[in-house]
């Protein structure tokens, strides 16, 4: 692609790199330039413009982005996305159902590496997403790029990108209680995350700050993931819920996570269904680490310690008000 200033008059089947104003309104930038747009460009008193010229072997802006949105997702309907038009060498890439985003980023990053004028930006991986929430967008910044480049790009650009759907049915909520008192605040938030993904909450149930009477209501659960909110912070990996868990006849796969607010939650496994002892930040309904270990576990994702453990770069999430101490005093 050249780009530069021409005559109006050889101007025609090239793209306007600036909006011009005319007598009768604006010619916006990407016009391709016809030959009724070199006479209102001349009667505007215009001897020359700013084009882009196409050469041999250039795919136009829209073209090459909608060729490249068909290489990232080959089957948009099992990738459980879906392409936009393309505009203004744009593509926008958007959920059809509710789910997280799982992203190759070796893919993502060598097709951004292939032309700096050829480039795709997504959400963070595991991201959730509502029905219709963009996913990802695909811009081609110059007005056209050159096709072998785009080739490459679309060579290295399959299956970079998926919706991971919810799969779980319903969820319960296990709270403990300390003394006589209700349960703590809890119930609505945790009901709002759930709600978010499309999930049914089953009636909550409340249990003594105890062992026995946890590991029993954890036992009786039919949930198809269990959620355990304690009255006092889980604070070590033989703490009351953890054990409480342990026999109930489940596992605990992995206590603490390099996020804060998250720091004290664990998780573990009831038979073949996953069970969270969420952190105490889970009251409130400010993004913690609770939200990306739920939403993962939601759609079917195993979490495992090495994925809670890399967690840590970009951990340190917003200070939510409920916070009882500041991190520095």
């Amino acid at each position: 692609m050249k780009f530069g200033p021409v005559p109006v008059a050889e101007a025609a089947g090239h793209v306007l790199a600036h909006s011009e104003a005319l007598s009768s309104g604006r010619l916006r930038k990407g016009t391709v330039l016809s030959p009724a747009n070199l006479a209102a460009l001349s009667a505007a008193g215009l001897t020359e413009v700013v084009v882009a010229r196409l050469e041999p072997g250039d795919i136009a802006e829209d073209e090459a982005a909608a060729s490249l949105a068909r290489a990232i997702l080959p089957d948009p309907e099992a990738a459980g996305l879906r392409i936009g038009a393309a505009s203004t060498g744009r593509v926008n890439l958007h959920a059809t159902r509710i789910g997280v985003v799982a992203v190759d980023a070796a893919r993502i990053n060598a097709i951004n590496a292939v032309h700096p004028m050829i480039t795709v930006a997504t959400v963070r991986p595991f991201q959730s997403l509502p029905e219709r929430g963009m996913a990802a967008t695909i811009k081609i910044i110059s007005y056209a790029v050159p096709g072998a480049a785009l080739d490459a790009a679309c060579a290295a650009a399959g299956g970079a990108l998926s919706l991971r759907p919810v799969t779980r049915r319903n969820a319960q909520l296990i709270e403990t209680v300390i003394g006589a008192g209700p349960p703590q605040k809890g119930r609505r938030a945790v009901a709002g995350r759930l709600a978010r993904m499309g999930v049914p909450m089953l009636p909550d149930v409340a249990v003594p700050h105890d062992i026995a009477p946890l590991a029993a209501a954890i036992a009786e659960s039919e949930a198809e993931i269990i959620l355990i909110l304690t009255g006092s912070a889980t604070s070590d990996l033989h703490d009351t819920a953890p054990e409480a868990l342990r026999a109930a006849g489940g596992e605990v796969t992995h206590f603490g996570m390099p996020v804060d607010p998250g720091n004290l939650l664990f998780f573990g496994r009831l038979g073949d269904r996953p069970v969270i002892g969420l952190p105490g930040c889970a009251r409130s309904p400010a993004l913690n680490g609770a939200d990306w270990v739920l939403e993962r576990m939601l759609c079917g994702i195993e979490v495992t310690a090495q994925e809670i453990s890399a967690m840590g770069v970009g951990g340190l999430l917003k200070e939510p008000p409920s916070r009882p101490r500041p991190r520095e005093s």
